[in-house]
Formats: structure tokens, sequence, C-alpha cells
């Protein structure tokens, strides 16, 4: 039989299955995007021409993929954590996540399982989990199986979905889930990870029966410390916590030069090769020191950009590496009365649009050579067929078809022309 070229297209609104070498995922978290347009942020292309659909042009930008995140009751949080942008209910990801459904973008959910910030130095148990008459690591079951299903409802499934945000510490630590204390690590003991493998796997639990499709995500922020994160995903495998992507936090003002980052890629392949990997934050600031580390990169726009290019460099050197999500992607403080109308209670400046002047950042249009700038197309060439074909239309063909069309092969959508 005459080879011929095959075309594989993934198409998101189908949710048909696809291998990591078509597409990778490359995104940001966009948690506070309506805040800014309710506020009337001015949000602008590099070439100051208004963006009137912030996904509409990150989609053209390549991007594929947001990051949304959720707390349980975030009336609850603190006046200084509001005006750090806490403030995402579940009306509101309903409200997001169905925009980026209907955008064609994949929707990753971040859970925090707290009324406020959830990271390695604060994850506190949600009050209403304290008001239950259940223990919260079985509560959150309900919980988590409760949002999924208005989420769904509400036609803002997830595609991914984190059961904890940065927990290598474990998570709601005034419930008996909290590990060793960073400070004084030299591997992980036995203390609590029965209690906290029993709250991941019961939030893992709900997501496989409400989102059978979703991928989970195990998400840790310690790529600086790499036996420290071997050691807790070991532990996960050793405890049976059913999970499907590692994710991790990568930040060079936090987490050392990308040299680091490698190393600890390095061994998430070496040590879990059936894991699949994302970067679900990272970020590298164009204006003003971030943190208290040097990152190696000037703090200018071409700093910004040169990060982000080598960041990807690096990524690409790992076929188990699929996802980059920068974090806070859409701070932008322009055209806000800042007396008045501020969205949060000081600048981000490691976003990818200047809170000076509302314009995309040349970092933004680097992202999209993570994914190739496309929308996951690749080819592939056969001499036979190796498994059944069918017409759009259900009709089986015993060979690979003669003429051009759209046709179902494997599970996929294939253009032959």
């Amino acid at each position: 039989m005459k080879t011929k070229k095959l075309f594989f297209a993934l198409l998101l609104a189908l949710a048909l299955p696809v291998s990591a070498q078509e597409i990778r995922y490359v995104g940001g978290d966009i948690s506070l995007l309506p805040t800014y347009e309710d506020h009337g942020a001015n949000y602008m292309d590099k070439d100051g021409k208004k963006i009137t659909d912030m996904l509409t042009f990150l989609k053209g930008q390549g991007m594929n993929a947001m990051r949304v995140r959720l707390f349980v009751d975030p009336s609850r949080a603190s006046d200084k954590e509001k005006g750090e942008g806490v403030r995402q209910d579940l009306d509101y990801v309903k409200n997001l996540g169905k925009r980026i459904k209907e955008a064609g973008l994949r929707f990753m959910l971040d859970f925090h399982y707290s009324d406020t910030w959830a990271d390695p130095s604060q994850q506190k148990t949600p009050y209403l989990f304290t008001t239950i008459d259940t223990p919260p690591t079985s509560y959150i079951y309900d919980y988590t199986k409760d949002c999924l299903e208005q989420l769904k409802d509400a036609g803002a499934t997830p595609d991914f979905i984190q059961t904890g945000n940065e927990i290598s510490w474990g998570m709601m630590y005034d419930s008996g889930c909290k590990l060793e204390n960073k400070s004084d690590w030299s591997g992980y003991k036995d203390n609590n990870w029965d209690s906290f493998s029993t709250a991941l796997k019961n939030a893992g639990k709900a997501c496989r029966e409400v989102c059978p499709e979703a991928k989970i995500i195990i998400h840790t922020e310690q790529a600086a410390n790499t036996p420290l994160v071997t050691d807790f995903y070991q532990r996960l495998a050793q405890y049976g916590v059913d999970y499907d992507i590692i994710g991790t936090s990568y930040y060079p003002y936090y987490h050392g030069n990308l040299a680091q980052l490698n190393r600890t890629l390095t061994a998430f392949e070496t040590k879990f090769p059936d894991k699949k990997i994302m970067v679900v934050e990272t970020g590298c600031g164009y204006h003003w020191k971030m943190g208290n580390n040097d990152t190696g990169y000037a703090l200018t726009y071409e700093g910004q950009r040169k990060f982000t290019a080598d960041l990807i460099a690096t990524l690409k050197q790992h076929q188990n590496v699929d996802g980059l999500f920068w974090w806070f992607l859409e701070a932008n403080e322009y055209g806000l009365n800042w007396n008045t109308q501020r969205v949060t209670d000081s600048w981000y400046n490691a976003s990818l649009f200047d809170n000076e002047t509302g314009r995309a950042l040349p970092a933004l249009y680097e992202l999209k050579s993570f994914s190739g700038g496309s929308s996951g197309l690749s080819s592939i060439s056969i001499d036979s067929p190796k498994s059944a074909w069918y017409t759009i239309g259900g009709i089986r063909s015993l060979s690979t078809p003669s003429k051009s069309g759209i046709y179902i092969y494997n599970g996929q959508k294939v253009a032959i022309r």
C-alpha cells in the first residue's frame, strides 16, 4: 500500500486522547482576570492595540490551557489576604471556568482546600470542614465531589485537577495532615502520612467519579530540593495515592537556577517514568526584584523573555514534561484608579503585562515555543492499517481510506490529505 501522510489534530471540544508527543500544554494562572476586567484594567498587545477578549488573544498566542484557584470560603480570609487576591469562591470559578472551556482551552482547577492561601507556610483547614460531623480527611471527598458536580453542571468541567496546592509539607495542617517541618527535614518519617494520604485518596476518588477523563495533579514546590521532593512522591506510591501528573512550582528567585530544576526533572523521570510532569507555576520579574535571591536575569523585558526561552529549552529536554503555566499572568494595574479601583494592594511585576503601560510583554509571545505554536498538529507515516478506521458517520473501513477526508482511527480524529 502506498504510504500516506496522516495529520493528527487534537480536538479539544471532543476531548479525544492524544500522546504527549503530539501536544504540550502552555498557559497561565488567570484567577484574577474577571476582577481586573470588572475594574477596568486596560489590556493591550505589544503594539498598543486594545485586547477586547483576553482568552481569544491568549489562544491566538499559542496558549491552550488556563489555571484557576478555588478557595472554600474566601470571605473568611483576612483583609491582607483579600488584598493579595484571595476571592475565588465556587461561583466565581464556575463562571471563569465556563469561559475557559467555551474559548476552546483546557481548564486546570487548583483546589486550595482552605479559605485562604495554601502553600508551605500555611495550609489551614477551611472553617466549613471543622463544622461538619465528619473528619476533614473524609469530608474532603464530599466537598470535592460537590464542587466538581457543580462545575460540570455549569459547563466548566476541569481537564486537570490539582488536589491541593504546594503540599510537600502536607495539607490542612491543623487536622493532623502536617508532615515534617522543612527547617529540620532529613528524610520523611511516618508522622501523619496515614491521614495525609487518606485525604489525598478521598479527594482523588471524587475526581475519578465525577470527572473520569480529567488528569489528577499532585503539586509540590520543592524543585530546589531534589532528595526531598522525590522522597515525597515515593511516599505517595508507598501509600497508594492515585494521580497522573507530578506538578511543581519553579521560581528562579526561590528554587535556584535552571540546572537545579533540570536535576529535579531528571530525577522525576528516572524514578517515576509513568508520570507526566508539569510546571504548574512559574514566573520571573521584568521590573523590581522578586524575593531575596538574584535570578541571573536582568530585570527588563528582555531579561524576562530570556528566562522564558531558557526555561522552555530546559523543559524540552524532558520527554515527560508536557505542561508549563505562568503564575499571575494577568496582573495589570494600568488604567485603574489606584485609590478606588485597585485589584491588589501591591503591584506584581512578574506578570506578562506591564502594570505601567498595559502592554503584553515579550515573554508572553515567547511561551508559544513550548507548545510549538500549534494546536498539537503532528504527522506520522504508516504503510498499513493497525486498527479499524471509521468515517465521521460511523461506517467502518477495512483498510486505510484512499479518499481525502476526516476519519476516526484509534480513537483519534485524522485528516487524510
